[in-house]
C-alpha cells in the first residue's frame, strides 16, 4: 500500500489542504503522457457519425420504404425525382394517345385537323396532329390545365378510359410527391437549428459534490413542452470474461437545478450530473481526465409548442472538451426597461474559472469524512 499525495484547492474556504489517504495505486497525470485520442459519434450539431456498409438486399429494403428514403434523402434528389415522375409520366401517356391515335387513323394525312370537316371525321382527340399534340394534351389531361383547344370525344371508349386512368395517376403522383416535399419542409429536426448546447461541459463544486455539468438553451419564443433531458456515457469497457466492449453505454443520472429530468424550458438551463458512489467518474481526477477516452452525449427530447411534433436535438462532449475548475457565466437577467427577463446568449459558452479540488470524487468524499471525524475528535478532547 502507498500513500497518495492529494492536493485541495480553496475548498470551503480552506487555503491549502494536504492529506495522505491509503488507497491502491492508482494512474496519475504523466506530463509526457500522448493523450489517445476518440473519435466522435455524435457530432456537435447533433448528426450521429455512423456509416452503415454490407447491408443485405440494401437497395430493395430502401424501396419497400420509399416515402421516408426519399424524405431523407438530400434535396437535390427529391427535386430530381419530382421531376422525373411528372416528366416520365407525361411522356408515358403521350406515347399511349398516340398509339389510340394511330390505330385510330387520326393520323393519317386525309384524317389531319385540317380535312376532317372535308372528310367528315370524328377523331378521339380533336386538334391532334402527332406526337407533340399527344404529349401537350398528356399534360393538359394530367394537370385538368383545360385550355379548350384539345379534347376527347365519344368516338374511343379506349380514349376516355385512358383520360380517366390518367387523372388518377397524376392524382396520386401529385398527391406523393406534395406529400414528401411537405414531410422535408416540416421535419421536427429543423427545429434543433435553434436548440443550443454550449461548446463545452465543465466539471466544479456544487452543494459540496463535484458536479459534471453543461448548458442547454432555446432561441425560440414558442418553446418545447415537455422537454426532457438524459445522457450517456460512451466509453470502452471490459468484461469479467476479458471481452473489451468499445462502445459500451452508460446512462448518466441528470438533473436541471435541482429538479428531475423534465425541463421547465424557458430560458438557458444547466444540466447536472452529480459524481457520485454510482457516478462512472467517481474515481477520476483532474488529472486522470487528460488522459481518459469517452464521449457524453446529450439528448434533449420535447415537442414542439407550435406544431405539435415530437423533435430530439443531441450534441456530445469528448474528454478534451471537459473543462475542470470552471462553470458557466449567468446568461438571465431582469431588464428594467423591457420589464422582462432577457437571455444574453452572448455569453451562452462564457465559462468563469473557479477553485475546484484537483482530486477524484472518491478522494474529496474520504477527506470530508476525515475531517467529521477529526472534528468529532477535537470536540470529544
Amino acid at each position: 500500500m502507498l500513500s497518495v499525495p492529494v492536493t485541495l484547492i480553496s475548498l470551503k474556504k480552506i487555503s491549502l489542504h494536504t492529506y495522505l489517504v491509503n488507497e491502491k495505486p492508482r494512474r496519475s497525470f504523466r506530463p509526457n503522457a500522448v493523450k489517445k485520442l476518440r473519435k466522435r459519434a455524435v457530432f456537435k450539431n447533433g448528426d450521429c457519425n455512423i456509416i452503415q456498409s454490407r447491408i443485405s438486399k440494401r437497395r430493395l429494403r430502401y424501396l419497400q420504404d420509399i416515402f421516408t428514403t426519399l424524405v431523407d434523402s438530400q434535396w437535390r434528389w427529391t427535386l430530381t425525382i419530382f421531376a422525373v415522375a411528372f416528366l416520365g409520366s407525361w411522356l408515358l401517356f403521350a406515347l399511349v394517345w398516340w398509339l389510340i391515335m394511330y390505330s385510330h387513323g387520326d393520323l393519317e394525312e386525309e384524317h389531319l385537323p385540317i380535312h376532317q370537316a372535308d372528310a367528315d371525321w370524328a377523331p378521339c382527340v380533336l386538334n391532334i396532329y402527332g406526337f407533340t399534340s399527344c404529349f401537350l394534351f398528356s399534360i393538359e389531361t394530367q394537370h385538368t390545365i383545360g385550355y379548350g383547344v384539345r379534347t376527347t370525344t365519344e368516338e374511343c371508349p379506349e380514349a376516355i378510359f385512358i383520360m380517366c386512368l390518367q387523372s388518377i395517376a397524376g392524382m396520386i403522383i401529385q398527391a406523393f410527391m406534395t406529400g414528401i416535399v411537405f414531410a422535408k419542409m416540416t421535419r421536427p429536426k429543423l427545429r434543433t437549428q435553434t436548440l443550443q448546447f454550449s461548446k463545452h461541459a465543465v466539471i466544479c463544486l456544487r452543494e459540496g459534490y463535484l458536479c459534471l455539468m453543461f448548458r442547454v438553451g432555446d432561441m425560440r419564443k414558442s418553446h418545447i413542452i415537455g422537454a426532457s433531458i438524459r445522457a450517456q456515457l460512451i466509453h470502452a469497457k471490459k468484461t469479467k470474461e476479458g471481452e473489451i466492449l468499445n462502445t459500451f453505454q452508460s446512462e448518466l443520472d441528470v438533473n436541471a437545478d435541482g429538479c428531475d429530468g423534465n425541463l421547465f424550458f424557458i430560458w438557458p438551463m444547466t444540466i447536472v450530473h452529480r459524481i457520485d458512489e454510482k457516478s462512472p467518474f467517481y474515481y477520476i481526477s483532474a488529472g486522470d481526465l487528460l488522459l481518459e477516452t469517452f464521449e457524453i452525449v446529450a439528448i434533449l427530447e420535447g415537442t414542439i409548442e407550435s406544431t405539435g411534433q415530437t423533435t430530439q436535438a443531441r450534441s456530445s462532449y469528448l474528454a478534451s472538451e471537459v473543462m475542470w475548475g470552471h462553470r458557466f457565466e449567468s446568461v438571465v437577467s431582469y431588464n428594467k426597461d423591457r420589464q422582462g427577463y432577457e437571455v444574453n446568449y452572448s455569453k451562452f459558452d462564457n465559462l468563469l474559472v473557479v477553485d475546484t479540488p484537483l482530486c477524484c470524487a472518491a478522494e474529496l468524499a474520504q477527506f470530508y469524512k476525515m475531517q467529521e471525524i477529526s472534528g468529532e475528535y477535537s470536540s470529544v478532547l
